[in-house]
Formats: structure tokens, sequence, C-alpha cells
């Protein structure tokens, strides 16, 4: 398959590429650092520098590549897991027009597969709206969602310490994420059974 992975230098999206190229998929990674387009190279995949805000850009670099899979795994999160809060609205932003946007891509290039991360756990209610309206765009799309737990592991806010349930370790995720790659329509939660 031809795989589309925004989000190909996050802390899913670096394990993704190799796992996904491995298999033998054709993967295009984007990033919007063209600092990292190397990193993304050197994992095997096609580096894309892009921003997802960026309409026009962001849908000739999915129509050129051509995809059979848009895969979503873009964030805006800190660093630094005390500023959360602080930027709570950008994540907001990548989930609602970030979202809209790859479909668009998504819908232009004829993908047939629209997959994108999510979340398995409660937000406050003034965050909700966006991981909803969100959601509900993949599925209207016929996508699959893809819920994960909250990630622990190397590279996470979690590396020594095991958040609460739902938790997933980030290289199983990672894993775990490929099985999805031709699931049907809907909603899947991936996460460590819990005890």
């Amino acid at each position: 398959m031809r795989i589309f992975l925004a989000g190909a230098t996050g802390v899913i999206g670096v394990r993704l590429v190799p796992l996904l190229v491995e298999v033998g998929h054709e993967v295009a990674g984007m990033t919007r650092s063209q600092a990292k387009a190397d990193q993304v190279r050197e994992a095997g995949a096609v580096p894309v520098v892009c921003d997802v805000y960026d309409l026009d850009a962001l849908t000739t670099a999915v129509v050129s590549f051509g995809p059979d899979v848009v895969l979503h795994q873009l964030t805006d999160l800190p660093d630094d897991p005390a500023e959360l809060a602080a930027g709570a609205a950008a994540n907001s932003r990548i989930r609602t027009e970030g979202t809209r946007n790859l479909i668009a891509a998504a819908t232009a290039a004829e993908a047939g597969k629209f997959l994108a991360q999510s979340i398995a756990w409660e937000q406050p209610p003034e965050r909700s709206a966006a991981v909803t309206e969100h959601e509900s765009a993949v599925l209207d799309f016929g996508g699959v969602v893809l819920k994960y737990g909250q990630f622990y592991g190397p590279g996470t806010y979690y590396e020594n310490t095991l958040p609460d349930h739902p938790r997933v370790q980030v290289d199983d995720a990672a894993a775990q994420t490929l099985k999805y790659l031709d699931a049907p329509s809907g909603v899947v939660v991936i996460a460590d059974p819990t005890e």
C-alpha cells in the first residue's frame, strides 16, 4: 500500500514509519519541519515538508503521492507536560481544522482509507468538543478512529512511570496500529488490558 503518514516525526510516527516500510508499504512521511526531513528519509519514507493548515500545499502533497491510505498521527503537544493546559488550544486546532484539511486532501487524492489518532480517556468539557468533532469527521469520511490509551515508554510523558488506565506502551501502540490499516470504518481502542 501507499501510505501518507501525517505526523511522521511525532512520538508514534517515528515508530510507525520503519514498521510500515519493513512490511513493504511505500510511505510518505509528513513533517512541518525541514530540519526533520532527513530523519524521515533515513527511516525509509519519502519526506514531505508541509503545514497541515496550508490546505493548498497539503492537497498538492497528498494528491502527488497518490496514497491508498492517509494516516493522521498529528498532534500539537508541548515537550513539557506542565504546559499541556496552556497548549490545549493548539492541539484542539489540529483535531478540528487539521483533520478537516487532511480529509479534504484525502478526498482530492481519492484515498480509499483514512485512519486518525484519538484518545481513549475523557477530556475536560472545554476540550471534549474538539475530540468529538475530530472523531465525527473521521467517521463521516468512512474512516477509522484509533483511540489510544496514554502513551508510556521512551520519548513520552511517562518514560519511567505508568499513567492511569487507559494506557499503552508506545512501541506496542505503533505495532498494533498496523493491524487496522484494512479495518472497516469504526472506532478501535488501543490500550493495555486493565488488571
